[in-house]
């Protein structure tokens, strides 16, 4: 079993076979760790709080978020995810957006956080082609 790798000097745990789904709503989060899993990777399911200290000690594979209805749910995270992908030099994590609005991450104003948006609603068919494309990059 691999449970990814520690960074030096830092307690940071590196896990390329964890997701971090984040949301406010519950039942999106469940949606998501579901199709998640049938890539065969491990969700981790959190609210934004939450989130945000769970990526004070894991580094996951990837990243959605869930907007929300405004795609602002997630915002106090932005911060947080663009300092570890630009300490990775490769903007690792990939991150997925779930968002009301068809858009890209340019015209969102998100390319510097955000690989790819995904329109809701949230179905296998569109989030699982993105996630196993943005892992095997």
């Amino acid at each position: 079993m691999n449970l990814g790798t520690r960074d030096s000097g830092a307690e940071t745990i590196r896990d390329p076979s964890r997701v971090l789904v984040v949301g406010k709503s519950p039942i999106n989060r469940v949606v998501v760790s579901k199709i998640v899993e049938r890539s065969g990777l491990k969700p981790i399911s959190e609210s934004p709080d939450m989130a945000q200290k769970t990526l004070r000690t894991l580094v996951p594979g990837a990243i959605v978020l869930d907007g929300g209805p405004d795609n602002s749910d997630c915002n106090n995270l932005m911060p947080s995810i663009e300092t570890l992908r630009r300490t990775s030099g490769k903007s690792l994590p990939p991150v997925i957006l779930l968002s009301t609005k068809n858009g890209t991450p340019e015209s969102l104003g998100l390319s510097n956080v955000v690989d790819a948006v995904v329109a809701k609603p949230i179905t296998p068919e569109r989030l699982q082609p993105v996630i196993d494309r943005l892992l095997s990059r």
